[in-house]
């Protein structure tokens, strides 16, 4: 692609909406925790962890996933995790950041929800003071009961009242076949009656109805993926009518083989239909990168434009949680950037 474009996509001031900070864990991160942890790890060496990711569906990603979070048991590992993935994405420059977490992922290993956002929150209140923005959406894994969601739900209300500038919402994750949004009704109701964000993954392996199910049963502000959505046009028309945000990710879309080919991606053909399309790095320790090289890689493959371009980015500030007057900021800032006559392809 034109070098000057790709200069200028790199150091635009971004949003990230779709970024699962357990899936930040670089192997050499995932090696020190576990030595500092003692935690055997099912694969010798760096380098054998990164040979195994050859991803043949989400469910053989998510068995790595889960393996690779296994080493997260203090309050400094969660806090050595997100700092690592800020200094990434401050290096993108992102300048807000909505980060997902699986609170069932470590619950499960005696880890309590107080020392994951602990951490967390230090790494982010840290980073914001360098004028780095973010909020922390804890996400329910979707392939267990929602028995287990609710009680994570219940667990997690004293963290919502302690840190309710962080957390502002609950999400949906984890294996789609065969658990449909609707199967968490109850606990999404739960989470809107307390006035928090929604949002869910849908139609990413999942088929449009989904998509539809996270819209009616859920009433999610967005969807996370969404790149399925094209096969119903009447969903396509009411995403693009309602201005729903989609959290798109094109390289694990790749690296999961939701599409074959990059040239193959939805993304254009949803854009093209006014549906509001963002770019996200989803898990980039794992698909092979952060937020920049989503960007660049399906900007070259879908021959996007600068128009195009400066949509999307302005999308992914137009879809975020924020203020109305943080939104004003970053749009003026975007917009400084993007029409400056140095910044022009």
């Amino acid at each position: 692609m034109n070098p000057i474009l790709a200069d200028k996509i790199a150091h635009a001031p971004k949003a990230e909406l779709h970024i699962h900070i357990e899936g930040s864990l670089e192997p050499e991160l995932i090696f020190e925790l576990a030595r500092r942890n003692g935690v055997a790890l099912p694969y010798p060496t760096v380098q054998a962890l990164r040979d195994a990711y050859a991803f043949t569906d989400l469910q053989s990603f998510l068995d790595i996933y889960y393996a690779g979070a296994s080493v997260l048991l203090h309050e400094q590992d969660f806090y050595d995790m997100t700092a690592a993935y800020v200094e990434r994405a401050m290096a993108d420059h992102v300048v807000h950041a909505e980060i997902f977490f699986d609170p069932q992922t470590h619950i499960e290993r005696g880890v309590s929800i107080e020392t994951m956002v602990a951490g967390m929150e230090r790494a982010l209140a840290e980073a914001e003071a360098r004028g780095f923005s973010s909020k922390l959406i804890p996400c329910f894994l979707r392939h267990l009961p929602e028995e287990h969601a609710l009680q994570t739900f219940d667990a997690a209300l004293p963290m919502f009242e302690r840190y309710g500038h962080r957390l502002i919402g609950v999400g949906l994750d984890s294996s789609e076949y065969g658990h449909p949004p609707s199967k968490f009704a109850r606990v999404f109701a739960l989470a809107k009656e307390r006035g928090l964000k929604l949002v869910a993954h849908a139609g990413e392996e999942g088929p449009p109805a989904y998509v539809v199910e996270a819209l009616d049963v859920l009433d999610v502000h967005r969807v996370d993926h969404g790149v399925r959505s094209i096969e119903d046009a009447a969903l396509v028309a009411r995403l693009a009518d309602a201005r729903v945000a989609l959290t798109v990710c094109p390289l694990s879309n790749l690296k999961l083989c939701v599409v074959n080919d990059m040239t193959e991606h939805t993304l254009k053909r949803l854009l093209d239909a006014d549906v509001m399309v963002t770019i996200n790095s989803d898990d980039p320790a794992y698909f092979g990168g952060y937020i920049n090289q989503n960007y660049l890689a399906i900007a070259d493959a879908l021959k996007l434009t600068d128009d195009e371009l400066y949509k999307i980015i302005r999308n992914g500030f137009e879809a975020s949680f924020v203020t109305d007057a943080q939104r004003a900021a970053y749009l003026s800032l975007l917009d400084a950037y993007w029409h400056a006559p140095q910044a022009m392809p």
